[in-house]
């Protein structure tokens, strides 16, 4: 399991003083995008293959309050993809300086073709990265259904 290392510093806090929700959602993304460095996909790299990560959702569960000066540990467990790369699923969770889960996340996204602005598989390249990442122990394979698990419908409002 990946893991990466954060000290929650004051603008990281909201109104209540303890860790804000958009900290939570930072400090994911950051790991994740850190291990992915790992596994070879960067900016350049993206970029050579015009695809870029898209977020479908992020389920926070909190349990208990983080306050500033507490390191944090957030982890990174691959949960789920399609068999051609397109969507994927990521497990986090956070947990204190004494091992202790403080929160959990899991989230669903997908690859974004960045000229055609459609979701598209990944190259052979990134594919077999992905294949040798270390999967949890409910890994699945995804199908374009469960990106539905949670559907919602846009209703717009009528502009007068």
């Amino acid at each position: 399991m990946f893991f990466k290392e954060f000290e929650i510093r004051w603008s990281d806090t909201d109104a209540n003083r303890h860790l804000a929700n958009s900290a939570y959602i930072n400090f994911m993304s950051h790991t994740r995008m850190a291990y992915l460095g790992l596994l070879g996909f960067n900016q350049k790299s993206m970029s050579a293959h015009n695809i870029g990560p898209v977020v479908f959702y992020e389920h926070v569960y909190y349990f208990k309050e983080a306050f500033p000066g507490m390191p944090v540990k957030v982890s990174l467990e691959f949960i789920g993809m399609s068999k051609d790369g397109m969507f994927f699923e990521f497990r986090h969770n956070f947990y204190d300086h004494k091992g202790k889960n403080f929160a959990r996340c899991e989230m669903m996204g997908a690859w974004i073709d960045l000229k055609k602005r459609k979701l598209t598989g990944l190259p052979d390249k990134f594919l077999e990265a992905f294949e040798s990442m270390e999967k949890a122990e409910d890994f699945k394979v995804l199908t374009k259904e469960d990106t539905r698990r949670y559907a919602q419908v846009p209703k717009d409002i009528e502009i007068l």
